[in-house]
């Protein structure tokens, strides 16, 4: 494949650069006027440009958002049928494109609260749908909490069965493989669509949830600290992080002395 960025603009010429560099798409840096090599098949360029430029297949600048359009026309299509921004939540969750079934690209995010990719890849294509697997319910809840912040109750989501989507793999960075995998396998599968509103609403935690989450607290901190019943089960809701719960004891500790 190749592509040719024909302007004069340097502010679209580093944006569609960086942009095709990220997706490892070669390209010719051509000025208005300079012959166009017979393999190109899109020029990318300037909205003040377009109408000047002679080729068949050409895409208008105008901000990072015309990669869907670029890869359409490479695969000799208009547009991508279907796009899901698929999520695989945990601790640290994996997150996946999938365009008609092909991978555009994956990410691994530091946090459950760390919705911003999230909200830039709804940006980058406008028309993607997110599945989220229905595991890991606290931290589950804590990125739909996070989402619903920004995007509104309302805003709809598919939830998927994520049973026998992470696969095993060996080697030092095996658990972000297996969170990106997992999420590739989510997009794949059927899901019930839903609102971000109706999937937040959780009943009451069991005993045995929060036990375990004083219990990871007590690891979290090396045995220095364990959370309380009240704070366990605001981490079980969704509304904290263990981490947010343990420096809250902590404050609270240092006010009483």
């Amino acid at each position: 494949m190749r592509v040719a960025i024909i302007t004069e603009n340097a502010r679209i010429y580093y944006m569609a650069a960086k942009v095709l560099q990220e997706y490892r798409i070669p390209f010719y840096s051509l000025r208005p006027g300079d012959k166009i090599p017979f393999d190109v098949e899109v020029v990318l360029t300037s909205k003040e440009e377009y109408a000047k430029i002679n080729f068949p297949a050409k895409i208008m600048i105008v901000n990072e958002n015309f990669i869907d359009d670029l890869l359409a026309k490479l695969e000799g299509r208009e547009k991508f049928k279907t796009i899901y921004i698929a999520i695989d939540p945990g601790e640290r969750p994996g997150i996946a494109v999938v365009a008609d079934n092909r991978v555009i690209e994956v990410h691994h995010l530091k946090t459950p609260k760390d919705v911003d990719v999230i909200l830039s890849l709804l940006e980058k294509y406008p028309k993607a749908k997110i599945k989220i697997g229905h595991g890991a319910k606290r931290y589950r809840i804590l990125m739909l909490k996070s989402l619903a912040n920004v995007l509104g109750d309302d805003f709809p989501i598919i939830l998927v069965n994520e049973r026998g989507t992470t696969p095993k793999v060996g080697g030092i960075e095996a658990s972000q493989v297996q969170d990106i995998v997992a999420s590739i396998n989510i997009a794949l599968r059927d899901g019930r669509e839903a609102t971000l509103g109706e999937l937040m609403h959780v009943g009451e935690p069991s005993r045995g949830e929060i036990e375990y989450i004083k219990t990871r607290s007590r690891e979290l901190s090396n045995g220095m600290i364990t959370i309380s019943s009240k704070l366990a089960r605001e981490v079980a809701k969704g509304n904290l992080t263990l981490e947010e719960a343990i420096e809250i004891h902590k404050k609270k500790k240092g006010d009483k002395k």
